[in-house]
């Protein structure tokens, strides 16, 4: 049996052990850390996009073609797409924010603070 891998995904800081040759996608399920896809996690929605901070690049194996194609210089800045991007080793990962959730957390600080201002 191989030995699990530990994936951290940020900011929750969530972990999860999985084994190497997970893919990210797949280990965010596993945790329960939601990221969104709609192609299936075949490279094609470009929407499952994670940031890996540098000192964590090696922990993950190299970019598929498909990959390199989709991501081309985003891969020089850390990205990788979660549904491609498979574990060797001990990695931390950064999820962003649902757009949804960005701009209905957005619409609500808008809402207080003009309820601040009519106080």
């Amino acid at each position: 049996m191989s030995k699990t891998r530990t994936v951290t995904f940020l900011p929750d800081g969530i972990q999860v052990a999985v084994r190497p040759g997970t893919t990210l996608l797949e280990a965010s399920r596993r945790a329960g850390v939601p990221i969104r896809t709609r192609c299936g996690g075949v490279a094609g929605c470009l929407m499952c996009k994670v940031n890996v901070p540098a000192e964590h690049a090696g922990a993950l194996l190299p970019p598929t073609e498909a990959e390199t194609r989709k991501l081309g210089s985003q891969l020089e800045e850390g990205f990788r797409l979660s549904c491609q991007a498979r574990v060797a080793g001990d990695a931390e990962v950064v999820v962003p924010e649902d757009p949804l959730k960005a701009a209905i957390r957005k619409k609500l600080a808008e809402q207080n603070e003009e309820d601040d201002w009519f106080r």
